[in-house]
């Protein structure tokens, strides 16, 4: 928990007039080294709608005089007070505006408060205050009796703490332990009321200290909103009209005020669907007892989801008396009257109460219905309605589609956006690292606000919260990649070395899938692109140039998990990706073995290719038997996924490249010129045919039916030499199959028997001087869901036979 200590020293003398403040001289007193003006403004995250370049960097003084008075923020005073301190002041002597005695000209003086005090609004002289919630104006100069003059000044009072979060970012390293700060003005606000996240989740819901953790991190990246809403607290959902225990209660008022220290607006959610009894007054009472409980804590917004419940069945005979038999219609008719009743007779009721929320059982799509009909006609028109976009997971938010789902809510619609969130099959055993992308700029002008939904890993998550609060903050200007890299640099701490192995990391973590079969994000787009350089230049020739870029960066992803363990990063973010780091260690090893073993073999050295291939290939072993332990997720304990389709797939490439070193074209993936069928198709769907697993694109992936004996084969577009099959799973994969092959699709030879022992891309290594076949199968024999087999890339390496 942040603790400052605020120095008072003797009582300073002079009232910070206009005149006194000087700010036309920007002449500093000559025993006081003034640094000139540098040429490239600071990053600021969130990006501000305006930051210029005002004049001269200043000097942090060791002394630093703080004007504020009683209408200061205390929460932005305590923030700078802390971040003054850090760096370099000594002491901080704190005054009010209108003191009399004469002020050191030696000394930094900073003020604080409303941008309309006197003080600070001549300070401010030009630049401009925006007139909005949360906004607020910075200028750093050189006074004509003080060395330099900052003046903060809010709208609001989240303004006030929003401009000491912009100026923490402004301090710049001077000659030896001093520091400086940047001379700019700064007009900045939010283009979104609403930001920051949802705990949504199911699986382990975060710990106390991780939920105050994260609002520090909140106030960090002014993100104003918190949504708590873990599916799987029991007092949030099942046992919803339980009161909490001492214990738990004790927490929420704890969390509640530490928000508050952020300016973060702890809203509570509690999801009565899958019990209550709309009609009932008994359960109506038992929900405003609930949140009369979290209000008494301190909770002033409030939110009622309505989500991942049916619609098809009523929890009591009242219902079906009340509002007819259950369907769309009479399910929104008897949610709207509930809710309608909350914000009248509770919300309405209650002072500082925000706006009621509610997430709509209709979340994720922007097909008109008769349930989103009633909503919109008979909904309060103050309850703010949350949408998860076009999907469960959208692939991405438009400007169109927002409007589209306000339209049918008769709203601005309230993003909750399921990125990063890994609670579901499709994101078994991954981190979603990716930068927070593919929303439209323009967005600020159709919703309400965004919050996203994050892991079950809270400190990994804040690379795409980052993310989602730059944008949210100001989403005409924000840039993916600069602020994935701005996010990575924040859980460094700054340090330029940890910042990069982070960056090498999310990499290998860049998968972001959906509900569907094609992943919004790719998978390891610059280690993709590195392995692509990789071959170019090996089949070029330039095989010296191919050897010594690839191998610096498998170097550098072997070296990542230390450097990242080194201190610098968030203790809480190496927690999370534990697991990951263990498995990305081990890839990397391997893969640095195996461009060796390639080198070797250029050099025609076969022993130490072998050895090296050897060595390889336990590693790969070892990596594979990594596990999530403990296991927060769903998911449970599995196999953590690292650089999954581009690595692996690279690894087994290079192996069979080796193995068919004296065989012309030995080693290419000939899967991509073939021709694949199967045994059939779930629900004859166009989007799983079995076309998709040879396509060359690791998203789309063939789905077979409900059977254990599905098969899906390629057939190769001349017989061919085959030394290895790789076979890339999505998480409904078997838990037996075998490969075959045939020369002519009838007669068929069992080369392989596999069992792995968890979903992920499988290596299949074919006996050595077989025969040329034309088909290649993958058997299944047991799945291991109910669902069918499902592959995304089969790849045959090896080389055509020529003999014929």
């Amino acid at each position: 928990m942040r603790t400052s200590r605020i120095a008072r020293g003797a009582p300073l003398a002079a009232a910070f007039t206009a005149a006194a403040l000087g700010l036309g001289d920007l002449t500093p007193p000559s025993d006081v080294a003034s640094l000139p003006v540098a040429s490239a403004l600071p990053a600021v995250v969130p990006t501000p709608q305006s930051l210029t370049r005002a004049g001269e960097d200043i000097v942090v003084t060791r002394r630093v005089v703080l004007v504020a008075d009683e209408d200061t923020d205390p929460a932005a005073r305590a923030r700078l007070v802390e971040v003054l301190k850090a760096h370099g002041a000594a002491r901080v002597d704190v005054t009010g505006p209108r003191t009399s005695a004469p002020a050191s000209s030696r000394d930094l003086t900073v003020l604080l408060g409303p941008a309309s005090r006197p003080d600070i609004a001549a300070a401010l002289g030009t630049t401009r205050v925006p007139a909005q919630a949360e906004g607020h104006a910075i200028r750093v100069g050189v006074g004509r009796h003080a060395p330099g003059v900052v003046a903060l000044g809010g709208h609001d009072a989240a303004g006030q703490f929003y401009a000491v979060q912009t100026l923490r970012q402004l301090f710049r390293p001077a000659t030896g332990p001093r520091w400086k700060i940047a001379g700019v003005r700064v007009s900045d606000h939010p283009s979104m009321a609403l930001r920051g996240t949802i705990e949504g989740f199911y699986g382990q819901p975060w710990t106390h200290q991780e939920r105050l953790d994260q609002m520090d991190f909140y106030g960090d990246v002014k993100a104003n909103t918190y949504v708590y809403a873990p599916k799987d607290d029991p007092y949030h959902r099942g046992k919803w009209r339980d009161p909490y225990p001492a214990d738990k209660r004790y927490e929420l008022g704890e969390l509640v005020r530490r928000a508050g220290e952020n300016h973060v607006r702890f809203t509570f959610a509690v999801s009565p669907g899958e019990s209550i009894c709309y009609s009932d007054p008994a359960d109506r009472e038992a929900l405003k007892a609930k949140l009369q409980a979290l209000y008494d804590l301190g909770t002033r917004a409030f939110s009622i989801p309505l989500d991942d419940i049916s619609y098809t069945k009523w929890n009591c005979e009242g219902d079906a008396t009340k509002f007819g038999a259950p369907g769309r219609a009479a399910a929104a008719a008897a949610q709207v009257d509930l809710l309608n009743d909350v914000q009248r007779n509770f919300v309405a009721t209650h002072e500082g109460a925000q706006p009621l929320q509610m997430v709509p059982t209709e979340y994720g799509d922007l097909t008109d219905t008769a349930y989103k009909q009633t909503m919109r006609a008979e909904l309060a028109p103050e309850v703010v309605v949350m949408w998860t976009g076009t999907d469960v997971v959208p692939p991405s938010i438009t400007n169109a589609q927002a409007d589209a789902a306000s339209t049918l809510f008769g709203r601005k619609v309230f993003v909750w956006d399921n990125y990063p969130v890994n609670d579901f099959g499709n994101t078994s055993g991954r981190l979603l690292l990716a930068p927070y992308d593919k929303r439209e700029a323009g967005l600020s002008e159709h919703l309400s606000g965004i919050v996203a939904n994050p892991m079950n890993q809270p400190y990994a998550s804040k690379v795409a919260v980052f993310g989602a609060a730059d944008f949210a903050w100001n989403d005409r200007a924000y840039r993916a990649g600069s602020t994935w890299s701005r996010a990575m640099s924040y859980l460094a701490g700054g340090d330029r070395r940890a910042t990069e192995a982070l960056l090498v990391l999310g990499d290998l973590e860049h998968l972001a899938p959906t509900f569907g079969s094609t992943p919004w994000q790719s998978q390891a787009p610059r280690l993709a692109a590195e392995v692509s350089d990789f071959w170019a230049a090996w089949d070029g020739a330039d095989r010296d140039k191919a050897i010594r870029s690839l191998r610096g960066y498998a170097q550098e992803i072997e070296r990542a998990p230390a450097v990242i363990r080194g201190g610098a990063v968030q203790r809480g973010f190496v927690a999370d990706a534990g697991a990951w780091l263990d498995a990305t260690e081990l890839w990397g090893r391997a893969a640095v073995k195996m461009i060796d073993a390639l080198a070797a073999r250029n050099d025609g050295d076969k022993d130490r290719a072998d050895s090296l291939v050897a060595e390889s290939r336990a590693l790969q072993s070892r990596a594979r038997a990594v596990r999530t332990v403990p296991a927060r997720n769903t998911w449970g304990e599995v196999q953590p996924k690292v650089g999954d389709g581009v690595l692996d797939t690279f690894l087994a490439q290079a192996d069979v490249r080796i193995s068919l070193w004296d065989v012309a074209g030995g080693g290419h993936n000939l899967a991509l010129a073939g021709t694949a069928t199967a045994s059939g198709v779930e629900q004859d769907l166009d989007r799983f045919t079995a076309a998709k697993v040879n396509d060359g694109d690791p998203g789309s992936r063939w789905a077979s039916g409900y059977s254990d004996d599905s098969w899906v084969q390629i057939e190769l577009a001349a017989p061919a030499r085959v030394a290895a099959v790789t076979l890339a799973w999505e998480s409904a994969c078997a838990s037996e199959y075998a490969v075959q092959t045939s020369t002519d699709g009838t007669a068929w030879t069992t080369v392989a028997t596999e069992r792995p022992e968890s979903c992920g891309n499988d290596v299949v290594r074919l006996p050595s001087g077989s025969e040329p076949v034309r088909y290649v199968r993958m058997q299944g024999v047991e799945r291991a869901t109910t669902w069918g087999y499902s592959i995304y890339e089969f790849g045959v390496y090896g080389a055509v036979d020529r003999s014929g």
